[in-house]
């Protein structure tokens, strides 16, 4: 199996969006996914064969080479970060899968507090796991990829990871009201006064300009962003569009290149109007405590413009209902059981790739 590539930042593309971002500046990507998924794999003769205890690797005849290896896991592991309760699980092949539901299998996601999950397909490489509920802040998440029980993939290493899930981070933005208030483990910890997107920049019939409403999920912080114009084709200085601007406390929440950040100024404007490009413009102070805060996962949830998030807009998951999610699963329904309370192992099986993806972060005002 490759050896799994680190990295420290990473883009994380579902789709070529048809219409760049409000707030989108010289572009990025990102993606992410969580939880359990079948516990079995299919004997020749159709039986089940249940999975060895977590931490303990299949004792299997390994001969040949690899037909199959995972190329990344996000997010990373749990002496990396903490990450929120929003967080999905996403694993990229190191090829395109041609019999999805065999490698869907032998995926496995084992949580202290256990919420039911399921994986959906977004690309011949990609799946992610997201839950039904989000996660119970404050524990553990085991993921292991079983790779040695796919039929021919006998000489593959079996892979896990194991995830830490932080304080549950929970946001709520009022485009009308012009306030975003955040709460930590269910108390009011914050609020703080806002401008966001403007309107009134249409491209391919889309208002460029409008915040996206909808469940979206932090994909990245930076604490100094360099954002500009170009997202909107324009790189010329002495266009009175141009701009390029270093902001401080930027916090990405979407693809298209929109973030929780500092306002450059126009502070007269904050929990009074609309007047960004499409991101969540906040006061100094505030911006600063919530990137301080910021877990990759969190959710923030935005209300008030026409203009919607696209599940496949960066982690834009929660998008999808529950029903609708789960009809991306490559196994037949009622494959992916409910996962029952498993203990921490004390002992994960190797990971070969402690890094993982990153957001981008590059973008817009």
């Amino acid at each position: 199996m490759k050896t799994l590539r680190r990295t420290a930042q990473a883009s994380l593309a579902l789709v070529a969006l048809a219409t760049v971002a409000a707030c989108a500046g010289e572009g990025g990507a990102v993606q992410a996914a969580p939880v359990s998924a079948s516990s079995a794999a299919p004997t020749k003769a159709g039986a089940a064969t249940p999975p060895p205890v977590a931490g303990q690797v299949a004792k299997v005849a390994r001969r040949g080479k690899p037909i199959l290896g995972i190329a990344d896991i996000t997010p990373m592991g749990e002496k990396t970060e903490r990450i929120g309760v929003g967080s999905p699980i996403i694993v990229t092949f190191d090829r395109a899968v041609a019999k999805r539901a065999e490698a869907e299998a032998v995926l496995q996601v084992q949580a202290d507090k256990p919420v039911q999950g399921a994986w959906r397909w977004v690309s011949d490489r990609k799946v992610v796991y997201r839950t039904k509920t989000y996660w119970k802040p404050h524990q553990k998440v085991l993921f292991t990829a079983r790779l040695s029980q796919i039929p021919g993939n006998e000489a593959a290493k079996d892979v896990s990871r194991r995830f830490a899930i932080g304080t549950a981070n929970i946001s709520t933005v009022s485009t009308g009201r012009h306030l975003m208030k955040v709460y930590r483990d269910g108390k009011l910890a914050k609020t703080i006064p806002i401008s966001a997107g403007r309107g009134g920049m249409i491209k391919n019939g889309v208002d460029v300009y409008l915040t996206t409403s909808g469940v979206h999920l932090t994909m990245g912080k930076k604490a100094v962003e360099t954002m500009t114009s170009s997202w909107l084709g324009v790189t010329d200085p002495k266009d009175p569009r141009y701009y390029k601007e270093e902001i401080p406390w930027a916090v990405r929440i979407s693809d298209s290149g929109e973030y929780v950040h500092q306002s450059a100024g126009y502070y007269q404007y904050l929990g009074h109007s609309n007047q960004s490009h499409g991101c969540v413009r906040a006061t100094p102070e505030g911006a600063k405590w919530f990137y301080g805060i910021a877990q990759r996962g969190d959710v923030v949830k935005i209300a008030g413009t026409k203009r919607k998030l696209d599940w496949r807009n960066g982690w834009g998951f929660w998008q999808l209902s529950w029903t609708e999610w789960k009809k991306g699963s490559a196994l037949p329904p009622g494959g992916v059981p409910t996962p029952t309370p498993t203990p921490t192992p004390t002992t994960p099986a190797a990971d070969p790739n402690p890094g993982g993806e990153q957001a981008g972060q590059e973008g817009g005002v």
